[in-house]
């Protein structure tokens, strides 16, 4: 049997998370207080100590206390020794916080191009119709050679296409002042809500996220999401964006010893929660896919129903907390959450999913052959960081060792759309900017990035037969 490999809990049998079979997804389920961000910690702490990186999102801010030692508890030392736990001390974890308002973390940018024109429409909370404008715009600045990279560069994008409906019409489809107008609208509130520092860069480089640390741990990134989660729309949409950036930009590598990084999505209901069919469907395949890029994703939420039936079907490994059964919705959820699992002689799930104690769960993992290990009840190995918040002190001493600090602070503003167009308004140079020629090379336009990621996906048959379509799907199609 493989080393590689995570002691969750023991029941009647021990209940191990196999390295190997870490990409196949996963749930951490249950109600509120029966011990869900523990298992999370556990599993994070797990697989650093495996020398795979995790990202997650802290929602509560108690997640940050994987950077600090353990506090000395007797009933926890006692807890792993009933339990079985092997070489149990206190200890810290390297971990980097980020945070897309640039408070609590390095900060987290992307660019408008990046971002694409179907999650930006989701971002906006447009409709189809407004989002096939967007998309026209893209595909016209993209054309043009007008780089799209911060919020001024699509507010002017924007404003040159109300002025000129009818000339780019002409080429690139009917547009209306009054959907323009909506849609820069949507953007004024987005802008207000402090975008403007997130659509910029550096952007965020997600081979960054695959480092070891010194001493052979994967390093745990959090996003600080205290304020992040008030705002549910752009928490799913910006977790929703990192997923599709690694799956657009990792080469396939197939089934591992281990995978390359292990993403966990905390209250994942919001990225469910009235959300087109289009964007289901695109989740649905970048979550079927990306496993095979050696990424493992772990949805986090109250109850399985708050998953789509589709993708709940592919979540090999599963720790199912306690649930409550006051109302028939509850009762349904209940039997649902226990028709997901493998039977065990003599264990009535059904019952058991109402009245298992905080740090009890349910669990179900993939053993040899990636088949489903009867459903046991076990009690949670205890984790050996703190469970708990930090101090601001605290924070900022993980912050000053951590190898980024100097990479993403500083905001860059190099020339793209904003500058073409005021250029050509003001009449500075008189030249289209598209025809303008420098003698150094402009950088790639997204639709160039998006075909060579293409190229380096098409060594496999599945990139070859649906890379094109699937990147362009996630972040928003520029051909129609």
């Amino acid at each position: 049997m493989s080393e590689n490999r995570i002691l969750i809990g023991r029941g009647d049998q021990p209940c191990y998370l196999e390295g190997r079979y870490a990409n196949r997804h996963g749930l951490i389920a249950g109600a509120t207080g029966t011990g869900k961000t523990v298992t999370l910690q556990l599993l994070a702490e797990g697989l650093s100590d495996l020398g795979v990186p995790v990202f997650l999102a802290d929602i509560k801010g108690d997640l940050a206390g994987l950077s600090q030692k353990g506090d000395d508890n007797p009933k926890l030392s006692e807890r792993a020794r009933q339990l079985g736990v092997s070489n149990y001390s206190h200890q810290a974890y390297p971990v980097v916080f980020w945070d897309v308002f640039q408070k609590e973390g390095h900060p987290v940018r992307a660019t408008i191009s990046e971002m694409g024109p179907l999650l930006l429409s989701r971002l906006l909370n447009l409709n189809d119709t407004q989002s096939g404008v967007l998309s026209l715009l893209f595909k016209y600045a993209d054309d043009k050679g007008l780089l799209l990279l911060d919020l001024k560069d699509l507010k002017a994008i924007l404003s040159f296409a109300s002025e000129n409906v009818d000339v780019i019409g002409k080429d690139y489809g009917a547009l209306s002042k009054q959907t323009l107008g909506v849609i820069q609208r949507a953007l004024l509130s987005l802008e207000e809500q402090g975008a403007e520092n997130f659509f910029a860069e550096p952007a965020l480089k997600l081979q960054d996220f695959m480092q070891t640390s010194v001493d052979g741990r994967g390093p745990i990134h959090i996003l600080a999401a205290e304020k992040l989660y008030q705002q549910p729309t752009l928490y799913a949409t910006f977790l929703l964006w990192l997923l599709s950036e690694l799956f657009e930009t990792l080469p396939e590598q197939g089934d591992k010893d281990l995978p390359k990084l292990v993403f966990f999505f905390d209250e994942a209901h919001l990225l469910f929660n009235d959300a087109p069919k289009a964007l289901l469907d695109k989740v649905e395949q970048v979550v079927r896919l990306i496993r095979s890029k050696g990424v493992g994703v772990y949805f986090v939420t109250q109850n399985p129903l708050d998953i789509p039936e589709n993708i709940l079907g592919q979540l090999g490994n599963r720790i199912q907390h306690a649930l409550r059964a006051f109302t028939p919705k509850d009762q349904k959820s209940v039997k649902a959450a226990a028709e997901t699992f493998r039977a065990k002689a003599g264990l009535d799930v059904s019952a058991v999913i109402t009245e298992m104690a905080v740090g009890e769960a349910l669990i179900s993992t993939l053993s040899e052959g990636g088949v489903p290990t009867p459903v046991e009840r076990a009690k949670i190995c205890p984790p050996q960081s703190r469970m708990g918040t930090i101090t601001s002190e605290e924070r900022q001493a993980v912050l000053s060792r951590s190898p980024f600090k100097n990479q993403y602070d500083q905001k860059i503003d190099r020339e793209s759309a904003y500058e073409k167009l005021q250029k050509r308004t003001e009449g500075q140079g008189g030249a289209d900017p598209a025809k303008v020629k420098t003698a150094k090379k402009e950088p790639d336009s997204m639709w160039e990035i998006a075909t060579k990621n293409v190229v380096r996906a098409a060594s496999s048959k599945v990139g070859r037969e649906l890379g094109q379509s699937l990147l362009r799907g996630i972040l928003g199609s520029l051909k129609k």
